[in-house]
């Protein structure tokens, strides 16, 4: 029997994906001429535009890479867009409208067809821009709290969370988090750590040094690879935001993962504050010091409102009898945001010293002030970390922050 050129997996290039949506979806009509470009900048994936020349009617192909675009020699499981495009249909039923559609996932060809949002911008883009959304506290905290509590052991059969840990096992990805996020940072293992001028002799005595943040680390670490809580999106950041004025749209779940709470919550509240700081180094006039006020006051926010939605939706929809136990909800709760807060400090801290920067530091054109900011986020990174346990709402965070705006 002749095997079809889409029967079996391959790499597909900007005219294969042509081919492929003409012959295996009726999105577009058989006479439509078509034009394709591969939009994707993270280092996963291959994300392609369909469009159709005449309407500009479009679609998104997702297709999935044996190895990392970089070439690193990387080997990634390809099923993690399988995992995606489930993640994606089940976010969709728990927020409705916070995630594009998707459409289809071909198994063979390792490829998600989904929506188009072009008429939205990425959220890094955006907010290095200083533009300012009065919507996103509301809007994030919706989606946390609706998409994660609802995954938890609190909530679900537990047989049944038994089988979607299972099901969600995401071991290549999740091996980038372990080291990226939770070792290379304090340590430097394997030599690959950089930092701009001027920084190497504070990293060392304020990072690899401190052995006390070290162990904090360390059981921050294996808190994040024990602790199946519920089932993340894995990589909130600003960079897997869509928004625009009236909504938001969460995408690029593919490091999704069962694991603890507060992993979401940091990575949002994080890249919220490495666009404040790419600000303070960048900009000194009115509109720095209004998009700056609203970096805080949207952080003071997400918190708090977290923890009212988080605290009403759990009365809502808690099935186990032990979770119902006066007291229980507070102490759940409690650690969440002590989570959030050890997590949010050590994502700060990789960002800058590991090898995964983002693009609010290394715009930074001056290098001195570049240097200045990424000390003064040190220094709440470790505070963060350090203080966790008595971190609880959201002026506690701000408090920390202005230490050292």
């Amino acid at each position: 029997m002749t095997v079809k050129k889409f029967d079996q997996y391959f790499l597909m290039r900007e005219p294969d994906v042509v081919e492929y949506i003409q012959r295996k979806y009726d999105y577009f009509s058989p006479q439509a001429e078509l034009s394709v470009k591969e939009i994707g900048d993270g280092n996963l994936n291959y994300v392609f535009r369909v469009q159709e020349d005449g309407t500009g009617k479009s679609i998104i192909v997702k297709h999935s890479g044996i190895e990392t675009r970089a070439k690193s020699g990387r080997l990634i499981n390809v099923d993690r867009n399988r995992i995606e495009a489930e993640i994606l249909m089940m976010q969709e039923e728990l927020a409705p409208g916070m995630v594009p559609r998707v459409f289809d996932y071909d198994t063979v060809m390792c490829c998600m067809i989904m929506e188009d949002l072009k008429d939205y911008e990425v959220m890094r883009k955006t907010l290095l821009e200083q533009k300012t959304f009065p919507f996103f506290a509301d809007q994030i905290t919706t989606f946390l709290v609706n998409t994660l509590l609802e995954s938890t052991d609190i909530v679900m059969s537990h047989k049944k969370k038994k089988e979607n840990v299972s099901r969600f096992q995401n071991p290549d990805l999740c091996d980038i988090t372990e080291q990226l996020v939770y070792s290379e940072p304090f340590g430097n293992f394997s030599g690959k750590n950089y930092v701009v001028e001027g920084m190497d002799e504070f990293v060392q005595s304020e990072i690899y040094l401190d052995i006390h943040l070290r162990l904090e680390v360390a059981k921050l670490k294996f808190a994040f690879m024990e602790h199946a809580q519920a089932l993340l999106h894995g990589d909130l950041h600003s960079g897997s935001i869509f928004i625009n004025e009236q909504q938001i749209k969460v995408f690029d779940p593919e490091f999704a993962f069962y694991g603890p709470m507060g992993y979401d919550l940091a990575n949002v509240i994080a890249h919220l504050l490495f666009a404040k700081f790419y600000s303070i180094a960048t900009y000194d006039n009115k509109k720095a010091d209004a998009f700056q006020k609203w970096v805080d006051y949207t952080v003071l926010q997400i918190v708090d409102l977290f923890i009212g939605k988080f605290i009403d939706r759990y009365d809502e929809v808690v099935t186990d009898d032990m979770a119902k136990t006066e007291g229980y909800k507070e102490y759940y709760l409690n650690q969440i945001i002590s989570d959030t807060a050890g997590i949010l400090g050590c994502e700060l801290i990789r960002r800058i010293v590991g090898v995964a920067k983002v693009s609010d530091l290394t715009l930074i054109e001056n290098e001195e002030k570049r240097a200045d900011v990424e000390r003064r986020m040190i220094k709440i990174a470790k505070k963060f970390i350090m203080n966790r346990d008595s971190i609880q709402v959201g002026r506690d965070f701000i408090n920390i922050i202005k230490q050292f705006n």
